[in-house]
Order: structure tokens, then C-alpha cells, then sequence
């Protein structure tokens, strides 16, 4: 199962996301990962990041990957349950200090996909929907968004569930179903 979550700043997709990651590793077992891609780079971040582990609580094994998505994923065993935590941090630290080229980007996120699938992987990504105001004027902040959107756009495709949390209520707008071993999709807009 891949499961793309997310929502604006302070929505509650992180509680959204462990939520479903710990139902996953309820029913399917094996380890639970906690995928971070933030760095404590000042006292604000640092707290952050505290917190979320306060509230996360115990029984995580929290592996840093601020850039190396698929590589992180490497040492996880089949049947492990992994919650990336944010996809944002990720983008950004990609376009800006990589030094890598945006479509190496897609393919990483395609790489990591793969391997989450070819391991039987429950993995649930986690990011901020940051394009919901007018077109930003700073081309730089477009060049993110864009690159943003597009990573959006990909996983939303590649994903077994996507979900948009708007004030702690989450809402799924895809959703897989189990019929004799095959996949339904079903899509709200689908036919509008």
C-alpha cells in the first residue's frame, strides 16, 4: 500500500499519516520507520522536531534522509510499515542544495515507489499542499512550486490511497479496492 497524504500547514496530515501508518503495521506487522527529511538547521526546526517525536510516541525507527529517499529505504525489510515525513522538506532540499537536476528528482520518487512495492512496503507519504493561494510572483518560489505540483501530481498517480486533510478532517479522494486480487479505482470526479 502507498498512501499519499496532505494538507496545509498545522491541518493535522502528520496525525492523519500515523494514523494509518500504525493500522497498517497493525494488520500486516514487521518494523515501523519514520523517514524523516527535515534537518534540525535552527532552534525553531529542532523543537519541531521534538515535538513530533513526543507525540509520535515509541516503537519508530526513525532513519534521516534529508535528500537519498531510495537509498534510506534500501536497509528496510519486506513487510515494514514507513511514514515519510514531509515530501515538502524533500523538494526543497532537492531543488536548492542537491546540486542534482529536477528530473533525477521524479525519478528517485519513482525509485523509492518501486522499491516500496517490490518489498510489500506499507509506506505513507506525507506533504503540504502549498499551491492553494494565487500564482506567486517570486520565480523561484513558481520554480518550487512547480516542482512541488509535479511530485504531487506523480504520487497522487502512483498511490493506492491520497488524502487531503483540511482542519484535522480527512478527506479520501482515492481510494484502492480488493476485488479477487485486482485493484478497482475509484475516482469522485470521474464522468464530471
Amino acid at each position: 500500500m502507498i498512501a499519499f497524504v496532505s494538507g496545509g500547514a498545522r491541518s493535522g496530515k502528520s496525525q492523519v499519516a500515523e494514523t494509518l501508518a500504525r493500522e497498517w503495521h497493525r494488520r500486516h506487522g514487521g518494523r515501523r520507520y519514520y523517514l524523516a527529511t527535515a534537518m534540525a538547521s535552527d532552534a525553531e526546526m529542532a523543537a519541531r522536531i521534538a515535538r513530533h517525536r513526543r507525540e509520535r510516541g515509541d516503537g519508530w525507527i526513525t532513519l534521516e534522509a534529508p535528500v537519498a529517499l531510495d537509498e534510506a529505504l534500501a536497509g528496510v525489510e519486506a513487510g515494514s510499515t514507513v511514514l515519510l515525513d514531509c515530501l515538502t522538506l524533500w523538494a526543497s532540499q532537492w531543488l536548492y542544495g542537491s546540486g542534482l537536476p529536477e528530473a533525477e528528482g521524479g525519478r528517485m520518487l519513482s525509485a523509492l515507489l518501486d522499491k516500496a512495492r517490490l518489498k510489500t512496503i506499507g509506506l505513507v507519504v506525507v506533504s503540504n499542499d502549498l499551491n492553494e493561494d494565487l500564482p506567486p510572483r517570486d520565480p523561484a518560489v513558481w520554480h518550487y512550486l512547480a516542482f512541488l505540483q509535479r511530485r504531487h501530481r506523480q504520487l497522487a498517480r502512483e498511490a493506492d490511497r491520497v488524502i487531503e486533510v483540511i482542519a484535522g478532517y480527512p478527506i479520501e479522494w482515492k481510494t484502492s479496492l480488493k476485488n479477487s486480487g485486482k485493484i478497482a479505482w475509484e475516482n469522485p470526479w470521474e464522468g464530471t
